[in-house]
């Protein structure tokens, strides 16, 4: 063999071997990872026991946020708020933690919040080569993964909450769109756009939601691909092509909180809603809204962006609502849904009202969530809620394996449970995570303290676990 032989095979060696590496990356690209499921499928070993400093890997400084980190193509991808006027979104090298990019961007005036929200709370999507942000002053945006540079912006309607409670929609990639959820209380939507231009491929009202953050998952079931989104009393499957309604299954509650997950063609989802069945939007906004208390709203008890419904529902134009016209004013009469607590099971794939055909399960007034997603690891389900209290379920049945037990951290848990390495990683709003082994008895391997609030979703890629504090971004691993 000559030696310039050798030095090609050497070179093409190297080169296939950087490829192999690159295509063997894991990506955890939106929030929850693949689909929204919080699981990860390698092999890699993750840690059990961390700190703030032991197994650290690197960590960073960001600027206050609770949007969860992404990773693709080997970047780490998150936002945060620099002071109170610029919004940032910045790119990382997973391995090493090096800033590879940082945009800054005027954030203009921004609406009323609630905390623990923040304004930088929308999880990034990428699909490596673009990175997608959804900011609700600034619409959706892309920007080159690789180099930061804003490729473009599609504006988007403000949201507006009737408590204040502010945005936060993730998007998503499905093929070549840019997918959005945001259902708000005065005009709600789902939108594609492309991912190359920005330009809107469809658009679909959801005029009978109220505020909720689900985000939207695909199910495969039935010879098709439906995209699938939770709101308010409804589970709802759409064309991801063109954004028509197939089918809806009428079985969840007022207040949609959380993201269903799928797996094997059905769709499992978690919710708690404040109240029972009878406690439709009325009440909620009575305990809020009304700061005199006499069981009436008056108009600038609201806020101003709901004027217009509020004057349509005002019949007598006293500037008051009174009784059922605060519920026609704000909820759909169509869907006058309350409160409760579920979890469930749904088969995909169907179509018109699946209400009675497509329920595999229906657990009411059990131990969901109102935050934190739900857990499908195994053929298991795990569910975890404020004062550190967990349960865990048969997939297929329903049936449970433990319920109401503690895991040993009290306080409120706004993180979603992420699986992986035959783990289960539970983050608390304390910064303690809570480390279980997967499997049908509860069992604590360990607590650790990340030294800092954790409101954010890790993301697990590469046997590297990435943790997003209110300021800092954590990076662990063996």
């Amino acid at each position: 063999m000559s030696m310039r032989l050798h030095r090609c095979l050497a070179g093409w060696t190297a080169v296939a071997l950087i490829m192999a590496g690159r295509l063997c990356a894991e990506d955890w690209a939106q929030f929850r990872g693949p689909n929204a499921a919080g699981v990860s499928l390698s092999s890699r070993t993750l840690p059990t026991r961390f700190s703030s400093t032991d197994k650290v890997r690197w960590s960073c400084d960001l600027g206050d946020g609770i949007a969860s980190p992404v990773i693709s193509a080997g970047r780490v991808f998150t936002t945060a708020m620099v002071g109170d006027a610029k919004f940032a979104v910045l790119a990382f090298e997973a391995a090493s933690g090096k800033l590879l990019w940082r945009q800054e961007l005027d954030a203009g005036k921004l609406p009323r919040i609630t905390p623990p929200n923040s304004h930088a709370s929308s999880t990034p999507a990428s699909d490596g080569g673009r990175v997608y942000v959804y900011f609700s002053t600034l619409g959706l945006l892309a920007f080159d993964a690789a180099d930061g540079r804003q490729l473009w912006r599609h504006d988007l309607p403000r949201p507006a909450y009737l408590m204040d409670w502010g945005a936060a929609a993730s998007p998503i990639v499905y093929r070549d769109m840019v997918i959005l959820n945001q259902d708000d209380d005065l005009a709600p939507y789902l939108v594609a756009v492309d991912c190359a231009t920005g330009s809107m491929r469809w658009r679909t009202p959801r005029p009978d939601m109220l505020a909720g953050y689900a985000v939207p998952v695909l199910c495969e079931a039935g010879g098709r691909t439906d995209l699938v989104v939770a709101g308010t009393g409804k589970l709802k499957g759409y064309d991801p092509a063109t954004g028509k309604e197939l089918w809806t299954c009428n079985t969840l509650l007022r207040t949609i909180m959380t993201s269903p997950v799928v797996r094997d063609g059905v769709v499992y989802l978690s919710v708690q809603s404040y109240g029972d069945a009878t406690r439709t939007v009325k009440y909620a906004l009575l305990q809020w809204l009304d700061t005199n208390q006499d069981g009436r709203l008056a108009r600038d008890e609201t806020p101003r962006e709901f004027w217009d419904k509020f004057d349509v529902s005002d019949k007598d134009r006293n500037a008051t609502l009174e009784g059922d016209e605060v519920d026609r004013a704000f909820q759909s009469p169509t869907n006058m849904v309350g409160g409760g607590s579920t979890i469930q099971a749904v088969r995909g794939g169907g179509s018109g009202d699946v209400t009675r055909t497509h329920v595999v399960w229906n657990l009411e007034n059990r131990s969901p969530s109102n935050l934190s997603s739900l857990l499908a690891f195994g053929d298991g389900l795990f569910v975890v809620k404020k004062g550190g209290i967990s349960s865990s379920f048969d997939a297929a049945t329903g049936k449970a394996r433990w319920e109401l037990k503690r895991i040993g951290n009290l306080g409120e848990y706004y993180a979603s449970p992420v699986y992986g390495d035959g783990k289960i990683y539970v983050a608390g709003d304390n910064g303690t995570v809570v480390v279980l082994a997967a499997g049908p008895q509860l069992d604590v391997l360990a607590r650790n303290d990340l030294g800092g609030t954790c409101i954010a979703t890790p993301a697990i890629a590469d046997g590297r676990l990435y943790f997003r504090t209110r300021e800092r971004l954590i990076c662990v691993g063996e």
